[in-house]
């Protein structure tokens, strides 16, 4: 148990949480707001502690306020049976905090995938990707995109094509390897 830790009684219950008195301070109080007062979901703090109810806390903030020492605490980092600190390196606290950071609002920005899709590679010749993208090895397998519904008929013209190309170019071959 670190001095960070203490036992103390509930002063005042309100909609965002409890405030708790600090031992040996006559006037001094620290707020366990209702996100510190659980690891579930807490709507009334009325409903978790009552005024004079003895309580455990771990102070996890301390801030200067208009001359005045303001104080956060929590419960939900402490066994509320022992007082023991559930959270001696402060992890559950840190990640509470990433979770309160404001993230960045992306929505307004359109992302346009077209110009992707509609690439052909210039070393191997499918589409959807870039040449220096491109991971087929000379005279490997072409990998490419999925085609669409509508572009399945062409897919398989030009795949047919390109068999009939590939006949007559290996004919071709055999004929000048005869001569």
């Amino acid at each position: 148990k670190s001095c960070a830790d203490f036992s103390s009684q509930v002063a005042t219950v309100t909609e965002y949480g409890a405030f708790i008195k600090i031992p040996g301070c006559r006037r001094q109080a620290g707020l366990v707001h209702r996100t510190h007062m659980s690891s579930c979901r807490v709507e009334k703090p009325s409903e978790i502690v009552d005024v004079g109810d003895k309580v455990w806390v771990k102070l996890i903030g301390k801030e200067m306020k208009d001359d005045k020492v303001k104080l956060s605490l929590s419960m939900k980092v402490v066994n509320q049976g022992t007082g023991k600190d559930l959270d001696p390196n402060n992890v559950s606290l840190e990640q509470d905090e990433r979770k309160k950071r404001t993230f960045r609002d992306y929505t307004s920005q359109k992302i346009t995938l077209e110009a992707v899709l509609n690439t052909v590679c210039k070393k191997c010749g499918c589409k959807g990707h870039f040449a220096k993208e491109c991971f087929m090895q000379p005279g490997g397998t072409k990998y490419s995109l999925i085609p669409e519904e509508e572009e399945e008929e062409v897919t398989a013209a030009r795949c047919e094509r390109e068999k009939k190309t590939n006949v007559a170019e290996d004919s071709s071959r055999k004929r000048k390897k005869v001569k």
